[in-house]
């Protein structure tokens, strides 16, 4: 408990510390001009409170990701904690928060375009292709899976009719302007997500559970085949760093009403999110403690965390735990979903420069998309899904990079970036030559070796890009 606690007290306290000495780095300005303001246009361009935009960002960035990733990174042990603490303040509120920054002074452009403009044409090509194709998959998959959910909880409505239901839902959010859906429904569902993790760390304060103690032992039934570098690191993504967030952001940079917000918006959504993982891990670690371990009891019903999501719920919270686990198991990748789709319209809109005032422009992007959307919910994803996670971290680590180039620059502090973009160029590296998923090697010396090796050839590349900007 005690590790748990300070882990706790280091993420809220870094809100009001490393996120204000970030505010420093990048020289905040309160009254210099925002997209919202100089490119309103009524559908994207919308001013919106502070804490509308935060509780949007929050419930964009988070889906099942800090709940699902959460649990199962409980699998490793306690040492999870340290992951998601570290991660959260020093990797992932530092990624959303100095990216949020970026777009927000470069008329909030889509991630892929900040890209382009900071590692050159050829990111730039590269991360619009991978980006609207990863966007694609994680709507499609977030379409599937809370059809199946509600279809296993609601038996007299079939499987194809929810997933209609779902379409059709996120066809007219992807459509309409964002304060007319997502800015009236999405902070009720934030505010939910909040509720539940309040709820379930009442009852780790106050319930007789057990947290298992601080060890950095890899604790996975699996220990053999799931090394905790990297796999742990690649594991837990939403809860301590994720480059999806970057894909996000864009849209409520383009509805912040001053700089300053977006550390409120950005980096207090984030360390919100680490929290909210923090909550799952040890409430998960706690709540199958006397039933041999998560990884134990989750092995016993196929790795489901979303079994594990309502059965916590439902023994912990009541009645109340019941909706507000439907609400973060189904509203939560429902909501990720339909902005995962709106995200990948305005990509395509910032590529091709479609204004997107007009209804027939926006409906002439969205058709081809939710075509293919549709055509995809018929294949098999369990081989494709295994390999987002990867992906989840791969586009983060490009988007560190991003960052480190930006504050190059214009003579920021570019360490408080680079620093976390080597890190993560290093585990997702070495994931590569461990991983089955890749080429398999195991924990062995030599994958970890080419992982390095890897490293450091992107290193050199960054470096050689950096000197070039210097000179």
């Amino acid at each position: 408990m005690l590790t748990f606690v300070l882990c706790l007290v280091l993420l809220v306290a870094a809100y009001f510390t490393y996120g204000r000495y970030l505010e420093h780095v990048c020289k905040i300005d309160g009254a210099a001009s925002v997209p919202s303001s100089h490119l309103y246009d009524g559908v994207d361009y919308v001013p919106m409170p502070r804490w509308r935009t935060f509780l949007i960002q929050l419930l964009n960035i988070a889906g099942t990701g800090p709940i699902f990733g959460a649990i199962l990174g409980a699998c490793y042990g306690p040492v999870a904690f340290l992951w998601i603490t570290i991660g959260g303040i020093f990797m992932g509120a530092m990624h959303d928060y100095l990216s949020g920054v970026i777009l927000v002074r470069n008329d909030g452009l889509s991630i892929t375009e900040i890209v382009a403009r900071y590692l050159g044409k050829g990111a730039g090509v590269f991360m619009r292709v991978f980006s609207v194709i990863l966007l694609l998959l994680v709507g499609v998959v977030f379409i599937v899976s809370p059809a199946d959910i509600l279809a296993s909880k609601f038996e007299l409505i079939s499987k194809g009719w929810w997933l209609g239901i779902i379409i059709a839902y996120y066809f007219i959010a992807t459509l309409l302007p964002v304060d007319k859906l997502i800015g009236k429904i999405y902070p009720l569902f934030g505010a939910a997500l909040v509720a539940m993790a309040l709820g379930l760390l009442g009852v780790l304060f106050l319930g007789d559970y057990t947290i298992p103690q601080m060890t950095l032992e890899n604790l996975h039934i699996n220990a053999d085949k799931l090394p905790l570098v990297p796999t742990l690191f690649i594991t837990i993504a939403c809860g301590a760093i994720s480059g999806f967030h970057a894909t996000q952001s864009p849209l409520m940079a383009r509805c912040v009403n001053n700089e300053r917000e977006c550390r409120f918006v950005f980096y207090g959504a984030m360390i919100s999110e680490s929290i909210i993982a923090l909550i799952w891990a040890a409430i998960s670690m706690a709540f199958f403690y006397d039933d041999g371990g998560v990884a134990a009891v989750l092995a016993q019903h196929g790795n489901n965390a979303a079994w594990a999501v309502n059965t916590i719920a439902d023994s912990t919270l009541g009645i109340v735990g019941s909706i507000l686990a439907i609400l973060g198991v189904v509203a939560a990748p429902i909501t990720s979903g339909d902005t995962a789709f709106r995200s990948a319209r305005l990509i395509i809109a910032d590529v091709f420069h479609i204004e997107q005032r007009t209804h027939w422009k926006r409906l002439v992007i969205c058709a081809p998309l939710f075509a293919a959307g549709v055509a995809l919910t018929f294949i098999d994803f369990a081989v494709v899904w295994r390999y987002f996670a990867w992906t989840n971290q791969a586009l983060a680590t490009v988007v560190l990079w991003c960052i480190v180039v930006y504050l190059f620059r214009n003579k920021y502090n570019y360490w408080v970036a680079i620093i976390p973009a080597l890190f993560m160029t290093y585990i997702c590296s070495s994931f590569v030559f461990v991983s089955n998923q890749f080429v398999g090697l195991g924990a062995t010396p030599l994958a970890y070796l080419l992982g390095g090796a890897l490293t450091v050839a992107l290193t050199a590349v960054m470096c050689y890009k950096l000197y070039k900007d210097g000179r």
